[in-house]
């Protein structure tokens, strides 16, 4: 398939994030994932160090997805 054949112009921004989203998915299922820098395994450590300190911490998953669906739905 070329890239022409879809028309990615005609979905909304939620539509393409997703798009991205399923596609960056079906790549990681294939290759069992793909291997952190070591920048992001720096990263990934400070901020299981920081969560292990303070519980509290950041907000849960749910309100944070919350927040970007709702600038998704702003924005689509």
């Amino acid at each position: 398939m070329r890239t022409t054949d879809l028309d990615i112009s005609k979905l909304s921004l939620g539509e393409r994030i997703q798009l991205a989203e399923d596609l960056w998915d079906s790549v990681a299922a294939e290759t069992g994932g793909l291997p952190l820098t070591e920048a992001q395994t720096a990263d990934l450590d400070h901020r299981l160090a920081e969560l292990a300190r303070d519980p509290d911490v950041g907000d849960p998953w749910e309100v944070v997805r919350g927040r970007v669906q709702e600038r998704l739905d702003k924005a689509g």
